[in-house]
């Protein structure tokens, strides 16, 4: 008895049954939601830029008379009162309602056109310049890219970078953006190499794995002065397996 045992100990150590990693999990699928490039919202520069798109909602004048601005009126506590033709508009632009006035925005003297807080009159469609006129930062990130949907090419030398326009997304109305599902994270290519450089076989760092610097803490991984390796290439490579 004891010798099967021992042979069938001879043989695992043979194949090497224990060594093995876990069998990988397979990567999901991804919710197709997240590869759509398509905006939250259709915005005026989308639809005059569109061959046949129905432009009416933007013709002012088809009902409101020209060089009379319109009466705005107001409830008892300060909430103005949407006209039943504009019935689809649901205001809730700034806390408190403070930008509850049309005119904040619509030019009261052209009333297809906008104007910004300094007072500039801008085309129905340049959304941009009158949101930045009061957001600032916001329009600065935009500009950078780091804000709203934007395409194209990181690199310009491969084409020029796109930018969609704020209300491609935000509801002019009301623009507080609703809560999304975040995306899930990355799926590590190459899993068991991530798992070696986290996880070394040594329980404890020796000493020279630790940070002379500050005690407690190892060393990193790149050398110092390895300029290549310290490079957001090395990193992906490293933990991604481009």
């Amino acid at each position: 008895m004891l010798t099967v045992f021992f042979l069938g100990l001879a043989v695992a150590f043979h194949l090497n049954l224990w060594g093995r990693p876990a069998p990988s999990q397979g990567i999901l699928l991804v919710d197709t939601n997240f590869l759509s490039t398509a905006t939250a919202r259709v915005s005026a520069a989308q639809l005059f830029s569109t061959t046949g798109a129905d432009t009416s909602d933007f013709d002012c004048y088809v009902c409101h008379e020209k060089n009379k601005p319109p009466a705005i009126r107001y409830d008892t506590n300060g909430a103005i009162i949407i006209p039943s033709e504009h019935k689809d508009i649901v205001m809730g632009h700034g806390t408190h309602g403070r930008n509850n006035n049309c005119f904040n925005c619509h030019n009261e003297a052209k009333l297809d056109t906008l104007q910004s807080r300094d007072g500039r009159e801008l085309h129905i469609t340049n959304s941009p310049a009158l949101c930045g006129s009061c957001h600032g930062p916001t329009y600065r990130d935009w500009e950078a890219g780091v804000h709203g949907r934007t395409g194209g090419f990181w690199d310009s030398a491969f084409g020029p970078m796109t930018f969609k326009p704020c209300t491609a997304c935000h509801d002019p109305h009301h623009p507080k953006f609703p809560g999304r599902k975040p995306a899930p994270a990355p799926n590590p290519l190459h899993p068991e190499r991530n798992l070696k450089t986290q996880h070394p076989n040594s329980r404890e760092a020796s000493n020279s794995d630790l940070d002379p610097v500050k005690p407690g803490l190892k060393k990193s991984p790149y050398a110092v002065g390895d300029v290549e390796d310290r490079s957001f290439t090395g990193v992906w490579m490293l933990e991604f397996g481009a």
